[in-house]
This record gives C-alpha cells, structure tokens and sequence, in this order.
C-alpha cells in the first residue's frame, strides 16, 4: 500500500466514510446490530479493506451537513453526489452509480416538457441542498424554487399545493405515480446525478486510488452484484466503463 495514500485517506488508522442518511437508494436500511445497508456503505468498506484499515460509518442526516464537514475532520471520505458548489471543498471521483432525477406535475397541468417548467410564476418544491436542488439553481432562468428541510417534505408541499412542479429522485417520483393516477413524470430526466466518493481538496494521489478502485469494482461486476442484493438495480444506473 502506498503510504502517502494510506496517510491521506486514513490518518487516524481507521477510514471514517461519510454517508448521507437522506438517500435511501444508496444508505437502504441497517442490520439487527445497527449497521448501516447499502451501495454506499458496502463502496466505503470496499475502500477500507482496500487500505488494511477499519471503516468506521459516519452519519449525516443530509448532503449538506456531510459537505459542511469537509474541514471539521469528522470525516475522510464522504459519499455524495458529484455538484460544482460541493466541488469547491472537495474533490470527487468518478461516479459509482448513477441516480436520475425528473419532474412530476398533476396529471391535469399545463407542462409537457421540461422547458415548460422553466417558466415566470412557475414554482418548484425540492429538497433543499440535495444535488437536484443545486443543479437547478445553476440552470432556471426563470422559475421559482421552494425548497424543503427533506425529501419527504417537498412530496408534501407539492401534494399540498405550496408549488406547481415537485423535483425528486425518478425512483420516489415512481412511487407516487404508482399509488395514484392524479400524477404524471415529465421526460426525460432534467439530470442524472452521479454518486460517487469525495475527498478533501489536494490529495491527488488518493482520488487516483480511489478512482482505479471504482473502476475495477465497475468491471468486475461487484456494483451491479450490490444493487441486485440492496434490491435498487431498476432503481439506479451503472456508469459507463472506459
């Protein structure tokens, strides 16, 4: 094991993997004993025996309180989504998996496009801060968000009437689709939002073994093995393999 790298990633002797709760694709539920079940867990582990050191899972009720810890040393690897605004703290690797997200408007609206949703006097519910939330910011011209403190709550500001359009993961947009005919998902997705593992800035070595990790678990079937057994494969997308 290089040693830069292993000084880098885990100074203290153990990999402390942050992992944001709020994503229940990537963080799914946890064991009798407590332990928490998922591809992003399952990613930091991987990483850990990697090193030779133990893994240690740090919670985050959301990805903004993970990104808000990059200089608090709580931390040494923090698995979130890939987001320009996040990158000014950390670095990310390439991708893990892949998460679409889209609209969902009453079956009865006006839009039809996704261009339609961008529109003066148009107003969105979204959880704020999630990567969703920070793509639109950088690409409305013209709509207004109404962002909520999860992604439970901007549903039901949607549902309740406190915007026109909800902005979520396809996956929990399918659910609601699926227990009710009053919705309907606008295509194609707005974005796809790539889950991969941050690092503090500057440590060019470690992104590199990280990255070449990633890779090999890419080719070697272990991701699509770990969303089959998460029960999330028709939920999440796997990335290209150069």
């Amino acid at each position: 094991m290089n040693q830069a790298v292993l000084k880098a990633l885990a100074p203290k002797g153990v990999l402390r993997v942050g992992l944001n709760l709020s994503n229940f694709l990537l963080v799914s539920g946890k064991t009798a004993d407590g332990a928490f079940t998922g591809i992003s867990p399952d990613i930091g582990r991987c990483i850990a025996d990697e090193l030779g050191v133990p893994c240690r899972l740090v919670p985050f009720d959301s990805p903004g309180a993970l990104t808000d810890a990059a200089d608090q040393d709580l931390w040494d690897i923090g698995n979130i989504a890939v987001e320009p605004e996040r990158a000014h703290s950390i670095d990310f690797s390439a991708p893990y998996t892949l998460i679409e997200a889209n609209y969902l408007v009453w079956a009865d609206a006006k839009f039809a496009s996704n261009a339609d949703v961008d529109a003066t006097g148009v107003s969105i519910a979204a959880y704020g801060r999630s990567a969703y939330d920070l793509w639109l910011t950088d690409n409305l011209n013209n709509a207004e968000m109404v962002r909520s403190s999860s992604i439970g709550q901007s549903h039901e500001d949607f549902k309740n009437g406190k915007a026109d359009v909800l902005a979520s993961l396809k996956p929990k947009l399918l659910e609601e689709v699926a227990a009710s005919d009053l919705y309907r998902i606008i295509e194609p997705p707005f974005t796809a939002i790539k889950q991969a593992v941050g690092v503090r800035k500057g440590n060019k070595e470690a992104l590199i073994f990280i990255n070449d990790l990633i890779a090999k678990l890419l080719k070697d079937g272990f991701v699509a093995a770990t969303l089959k057994k998460h029960g999330v494969s028709e939920k999440l997308g796997i990335p290209a393999i150069d």
